[in-house]
């Protein structure tokens, strides 16, 4: 049987790169694609071919999607991993950066899921890969246009899970926790323009210190672990619907699921630093012990 070939996108870094090298390192023909192949340059030299593909323009992602199917004739995986972070208050934070955000994040990921689904559906297999986040299940202030692209994927998987199971098509949610990459940093920058002056310049100020702490990054898994994740949901005849891993993923996802809004408004509060943050009778309880 010829090898089974996956699209990984994102893959010029981070948890794309390590994902693109794990699934080559399982057998797969991988395409790792990114906007700027000349990032892809190592991975080429370890048998990755490289894409030039922008998950926000159209005719990139036909273009590599024919390309695909031209060279291999068949697509088994699709690991959706671009996205980036953009933080600052709903207030500050400029239309057309909220809608790129999302442009990037979720249309972007279903308009490729959309152009790989007749080939997954042809050969009755596939499995699409979505990664999310625990921001995806949690929220933290001045996240809100990151945490909403991230709760729209999480909606779209699940109903797109139930429409591809017919045609023997899986669909599986990553949520990461924390993970040593440079998406904090990036997430701090776009923060600092947005929201470092006017009403939310203390808020602004805290959340970025926290983005950036020493203590958080030293805490963090290493992208290995989601690309671990992302090649047993590829290899599993039966995937789980979703992997929650990472630094700090599962407390939290677990926390948000049991606490009442306001209790975990406190301790969210309280991990970022924010300013004025006030233990009351209904949070104590809760924080005890934090």
């Amino acid at each position: 049987m010829p090898a089974k070939t996956a699209l990984v996108t994102g893959a010029s870094s981070g948890i794309g790169e390590a994902t693109a090298l794990k699934l080559h390192e399982l057998g797969y023909t991988v395409y790792g694609a990114a906007r700027r192949t000349d990032r892809l340059a190592e991975l080429a030299e370890r048998g990755i071919r490289p894409l030039a593909m922008d998950v926000t323009d159209e005719d990139s992602m036909q273009a590599g999607i024919k390309q695909i199917v031209a060279e291999t004739g068949r697509i088994d995986v699709l690991a959706n991993i671009a996205g980036y972070g953009s933080y600052g208050a709903l207030e500050d934070v400029l239309l057309d950066e909220a809608r790129y955000q999302f442009e990037v994040n979720v249309f972007g990921a279903i308009r490729l899921t959309q152009l790989v689904l007749p080939h997954m559906r042809a050969q009755r297999s596939g499995t699409v890969v979505n990664v999310t986040s625990m921001g995806g299940k949690i929220y933290t202030p001045l996240g809100g246009w990151y945490h909403g692209t991230k709760f729209a994927l999480e909606a779209l998987s699940d109903c797109l899970r139930l429409e591809a199971k017919p045609f023997g098509i899986d669909v599986v949610v990553i949520e990461p926790g924390g993970i040593a990459t440079e998406w904090g940093a990036i997430a701090a920058d776009k923060l600092e323009k947005s929201s470092s002056g006017g009403a939310y310049a203390a808020q602004a100020a805290a959340v970025a210190s926290s983005l950036r702490s020493e203590a958080n990054a030293n805490r963090n898994s290493p992208p290995t672990v989601i690309a671990d994740a992302i090649a047993k949901a590829a290899t599993a005849r039966r995937p789980r619907t979703r992997y929650a891993t990472g630094f700090g993923a599962r407390p939290l996802i677990a926390l948000r699921r049991i606490l009442p809004d306001r209790a975990f408004d406190a301790i969210i509060s309280r991990a970022v630093g924010l300013p004025r943050w006030i233990r009351t009778p209904e949070t104590a309880r809760f924080t005890a012990g934090l």
